[in-house]
């Protein structure tokens, strides 16, 4: 036989030497032959939080649409100011949604001012609410600017996961005549919420 095949092959079988080791035999003459296994799986940190249309999507994805919630008065002017509802409001309900595996998660909402419709006026945060459909996932207060108050999403009974979907009901209070234009509804003029969840 060539000595470099013999070589080759030795090589070979000592690399292979270690693979065929780590699986367990038994051979017996008599009785049961027992070989086991060890198994392992591993689960990364996961945060997810979805608010509009984002939290609907299902597996859990990126999502980088940002909704909008308009209160409109145009169709119905005399109620402006009289802390009545929208004639016509739409998107006032947002699903929400809301995953995590490593412990307490914390709402919060931040803001850079007041609502503005460009022109100097303003209308301020607090006649905006939400109402969560779930105690469990409560809707964090929207600050007047910067940072508001947290609020704790509820953990699942005895564990550190958390798998929370609700719907946020908005409100506009409408508690005072305000200049016509239109408030908000650009990063500009102050009309974005944005949510973050905090986990350990």
């Amino acid at each position: 036989m060539n000595k470099s095949l013999i070589l080759k092959s030795a090589v070979a079988l000592a690399l292979a030497a270690p693979l065929l080791a780590s699986a367990e035999a038994n051979l017996v003459a008599t009785g049961n032959a027992v070989a086991r296994l060890d198994f392992r799986v591993i689960i990364p940190r996961v945060l997810f939080l979805g608010v509009g249309s984002g939290a609907t999507t299902v597996p859990m994805a990126n999502n980088t649409n940002v909704d909008m919630v308009t209160f409109d008065y145009t169709t119905n002017p005399a109620a402006v100011g009289a802390g009545t509802a929208a004639g016509n409001i739409t998107g006032a309900v947002v699903p929400v949604r809301v995953v995590g595996n490593n412990g307490q998660i914390v709402l919060t909402a931040a803001t850079t001012g007041a609502l503005s419709n460009g022109s100097g006026d303003s209308i301020a945060w607090t006649e905006i609410s939400a109402t969560s459909s779930l105690a469990a996932l409560p809707s964090p207060a929207i600050p007047l600017t910067g940072t508001g108050a947290g609020s704790n999403v509820t953990l699942s009974s005895g564990t550190k996961v958390t798998d929370r979907s609700a719907n946020w009901t908005f409100g506009y209070a409408n508690s005072t005549v305000v200049p016509a234009g239109t408030y908000g509804a650009t990063v500009a003029n102050n009309g974005r919420v944005t949510y973050t969840a905090a986990m350990p």
